[in-house]
């Protein structure tokens, strides 16, 4: 009988270009379904519930794939000794055949990490960012930012979606060990959205946007005002919400 499971993963994107299969590229999607062929002899596709960027982190993220046949009972071990060291499985869990890691999914969070003194040991985790910045205004930004619900502006080009809204549940920054953290969580997010709001919102903390300019900015619906110029690797998915009854 074919089953279907949740996989969750969480990985480095350092090495990779981005979450989701593609052409010519290495995947963490594709890393793990050789690693599946290599424990279960046979292949499968993944489905996956967040595409993360190249060089985009994940301290959890979830695929989904049907199986008929039987797991082995120490997959997870097996398959982490199969997989690169930059990418591990931490569950696998069965599902319902109609669940779906990518639509049932009800809420993301993200954090983006910057760091002000150069320090080579997080050098690939965060965004060295040598200026100053106002706390204040970057939280009074941050809560601006959740009185919205078009995020037109803040999504790259290209992208096939029916609609640009979200609703942004939390939206605030802290400082974490020395680091200054964006955290934000939404029902959906859209293609470079959090990257896009972490650049724009740096300009209002460096005083070169005002907050009147910034609510323009995201009533204008266009993306060429927004900054997506803040690299990858200071992003972290950091967890995918579900129903709390669709692990049983």
């Amino acid at each position: 009988m074919i089953q279907r499971y949740f996989l969750e993963v969480s990985y480095r994107g350092t090495n990779y270009s981005g979450f989701q299969k593609q052409a010519n590229a290495n995947t963490i999607q594709e890393e793990i379904e050789k690693a599946f062929a290599v424990i279960q002899k046979v292949p499968i596709e993944l489905t996956g519930s967040s595409r993360t960027d190249a060089g985009v982190h994940a301290l959890q993220n979830f695929f989904h794939f049907d199986y008929n046949g039987l797991v082995h009972p120490q997959f997870a071990y097996k398959i982490n000794s199969v997989l690169p060291e930059d990418i591990v499985v931490k569950n696998i869990l069965p599902v319902s055949n109609t669940a779906h890691c990518r639509f049932d999914a009800i809420g993301r969070s993200y954090k983006y990490y910057i760091y002000h003194r150069k320090d080579p040991f997080i050098r690939d985790r965060a965004y060295y960012y040598p200026y100053t910045l106002d706390l204040q205004k970057l939280n009074e930004v941050a809560g601006l930012i959740t009185q919205y619900q078009d995020f037109t502006t803040f999504s790259k080009r290209n992208t096939q979606v029916k609609t640009f809204e979200c609703v942004i549940e939390n939206s605030e920054w802290t400082i974490e060990a020395n680091q200054l953290v964006y955290h934000v969580k939404s029902n959906r997010f859209l293609r470079g959205m959090v990257r896009g709001l972490t650049g724009t919102m740096l300009q209002v903390g460096r005083n070169k946007i005002s907050m009147e300019a910034m609510r323009l900015i995201i009533e204008g619906r266009d993306c060429s005002r927004a900054d997506f110029s803040v690299p990858a690797k200071g992003l972290f998915l950091v967890s995918v919400e579900y129903r709390a009854n669709i692990f049983d």
